[in-house]
């Protein structure tokens, strides 16, 4: 269920379906098929005893679809809502992973949340691309910087796990050190500040069907709610822009342009 979670949700439904169908009508239909006169005759018997069982897996399917979809609204979410380094850092450690997971999702590649580098570290997100695998690590640090030891763990990693590259992204940047031991590797290493700038970048790309943003105000009001800073959105449905609270999801304070 948790593989089924980490793909795309049409994947799942796909799936449970799958699993139905197979366990429902296959398994009796196999042994009709191979089993002879000894087993033959348990093809008609076994699919009705094994139909809980095939509810019971199509609904799980189904729900690891649900997790999956969810998954994705929340990155979503996450990816347009980041607007400076405080934004980056406010989130929790496993928000920033899927955050950093959808940044690459918004650049081509196919992203597995892998769930192995947990809070303190390691392998991720597993990156693919044009036939090449790539591994990504994030550290959301943001008054520490990654030192070398660090990036030679990654590398390390990169012959075990038949890589092409390695990513380690860090909020708060890296040592001098950490930059020459990757300088001519296939390391790379993002800052806080070029995640940031990949994000806008994404977020002014108007998607298609929706109009292009009118040019933001030169001063925004502050959030009526929390006083914060307020940033440019688009309503999902009509695509009109709107001010909303940089702190979104913390904060859902809102404004209309010109107000």
């Amino acid at each position: 269920m948790d593989e089924i979670a980490s793909l795309p949700w049409p994947v799942g439904v796909v799936s449970g379906v799958a699993a139905f169908v197979l366990i429902r009508f296959g398994v009796g239909a196999w042994f009709t098929a191979v089993g002879g006169s000894l087993l033959g005759p348990l093809g008609e018997q076994i699919g009705p005893l094994l139909a809980p069982f095939a509810w019971v897996m199509m609904f799980g399917c189904w729900i690891a679809a649900g997790v999956s979809w969810a998954n994705a609204r929340k990155r979503r979410a996450l990816h347009d809502t980041r607007s400076d380094l405080d934004s980056l850092a406010e989130i929790s450690w496993r928000e920033f992973e899927m955050l950093v997971g959808e940044s690459f999702r918004r650049k081509g590649y196919q992203v597995v949340e892998t769930g192995l580098g947990g809070k303190d570290g390691g392998i991720d997100l597993i990156l693919s691309k044009n036939g090449r695998r790539e591994l990504v690590q994030c550290k959301q640090w943001k008054r520490r910087q990654v030192g070398a030891a660090t990036v030679r763990e990654m590398w390390g990693l990169v012959d075990h796990h038949g890589a092409d590259a390695v990513h380690i992204v860090s909020v708060g940047g890296f040592t001098p050190d950490a930059a020459r031991f990757a300088a001519g590797k296939p390391i790379h290493l993002v800052t806080g500040r070029e995640l940031l700038e990949r994000i806008r970048a994404a977020q002014a790309a108007a998607p298609v069907g929706v109009p292009a943003a009118k040019p933001e105000p030169s001063v925004s009001p502050p959030c009526p709610i929390c006083t914060g800073t307020m940033v440019m959105r688009h309503n999902r449905r009509t695509g009109e822009p709107f001010l909303g609270c940089a702190r979104f999801p913390k904060c859902r304070g809102t404004a209309t342009i010109g107000a």
